[in-house]
């Protein structure tokens, strides 16, 4: 028997100033809420989550947040979901704290609903975690039986944020459609539980469409703090079209490398959508893609501002150990690599980033776009 599945959130909420209506929504789903946003959020956004909270009778209870969605920083947070008697835990943050109180929350067994407050990953609707050491290397996916009850986001925080969130976004959810395409062809499980819906890839090929139309549009809106239709279109693409796109459509090589690449300090402080991006460069190259694809991919991320080369990510393309062991993370029993249609390799990931400076370097220059400038992650 074949079975195919969609998830999404209870209810996904977008527009400028939504975060006046936070506490309205919150008011659904529980009676104490447990706040969780770092001080640098906070001290932007706190203000007017207080005043909402306050006008929906609600109490106003703010935990911080530690840094990294780590198995410790989770069981830090569920010791206070139970200390306070919460029944709802919120997320006021980017991936990291959502991914964090995601897990929390289904570990204290209370309801959890996420306000982003950028546009960098499609982290906010789904029902999984992505789980990091303290250190920062990809450890596990941790799944949930259900998605979130409420995704709220603000579009004016999101454009009161610097451009270089939503560039990341840009990278992350771009990926989603090389991804489901690839999962559909192949005939592999998502992240769902089951194969691919018609909806789950149509969705991750509209978040494609969208962002292709709009990004550098948006981009240069948000460097202004402007919020645009172009801008609200790109929110939306990365946050909920390709949240559902990835969970439903289906994960493949570009995350699989993304993995692969935390394993590396090298590449640590780079954000996540950056490292996917390549992972698409990669998944391109994997797939034989007619030289008119690749190319008009890598000229269009570059001039979004996303890597494009293993130097962009503090990796240099002559350093065959690093990318062996990107390559041997990539290509781990159970990575999503496997949901390629056809069979992936260490030594083929290895091939695949070791040609992709080269190639990329020569792309950039005959379309006039700047040269790759090494990365040096900040330790």
């Amino acid at each position: 028997m074949t079975i195919r599945t969609m998830i999404s959130p209870a209810r996904y909420v977008q527009g400028a100033e939504a975060i006046h209506q936070l506490g309205e929504h919150v008011a659904q789903i529980g009676v104490k809420p447990l706040l969780v946003a770092d001080d640098v959020v906070w001290g932007f956004v706190g203000h007017d989550v207080e005043a909402s909270l306050s006008a929906a009778g609600l109490p106003v209870v703010r935990r911080g947040f530690g840094g990294v969605p780590s198995s410790k920083e989770v069981d830090r947070l569920v010791g206070e979901i139970t200390s306070t008697g919460a029944d709802v835990v919120v997320a006021i943050g980017g991936g990291s704290t959502i991914d964090a109180v995601k897990a929390a929350g289904h570990l204290a067994g209370v309801r959890w609903a996420n306000a982003p407050t950028v546009a960098s990953t499609d982290a906010p609707c789904s029902a999984l975690s992505v789980i990091y050491t303290e250190d920062g290397e990809f450890e596990a996916y941790r799944f949930f039986p259900r998605n979130p009850d409420l995704v709220l986001v603000d579009s004016q925080v999101v454009a009161n944020a610097p451009a270089e969130f939503l560039v990341a976004g840009v990278g992350d959810a771009l990926a989603t459609w090389l991804e489901a395409r690839a999962t559909s062809r192949s005939g592999s499980a998502t992240m769902a539980g089951g194969l691919p819906t018609v909806t789950g890839t149509a969705l991750a090929q509209l978040s494609w469409d969208v962002l292709w139309e709009n990004s550098l549009p948006a981009i240069d809106a948000v460097r202004d703090n402007q919020v645009t239709p172009a801008v609200e279109k790109v929110i939306e693409a990365n946050t909920l079209l390709s949240g559902l796109g990835f969970e439903s459509g289906g994960l493949a090589a570009a995350h699989a490398i993304h993995n692969g690449l935390t394993s590396v300090a090298a590449t640590h402080g780079l954000a996540h959508g950056q490292k996917v991006n390549l992972g698409s460069v990669a998944q391109l190259v994997l797939e034989g893609a007619a030289p008119a694809e690749l190319r008009e991919f890598i000229e269009f991320t570059t001039a979004v501002g996303l890597p494009t080369t293993l130097t962009e990510v503090g990796i240099r393309p002559d350093d065959a150990d690093t990318i062996r062991a990107v390559a041997t993370a990539a290509a781990a029993e159970g990575e999503t690599i496997h949901s390629m249609p056809f069979e992936v390799t260490p030594d083929d990931v290895a091939a695949a980033l070791t040609s992709i400076d080269r190639h990329a370097t020569r792309i950039r220059e005959n379309a006039n776009l700047p040269a790759p400038e090494p990365y040096t992650a900040n330790h």
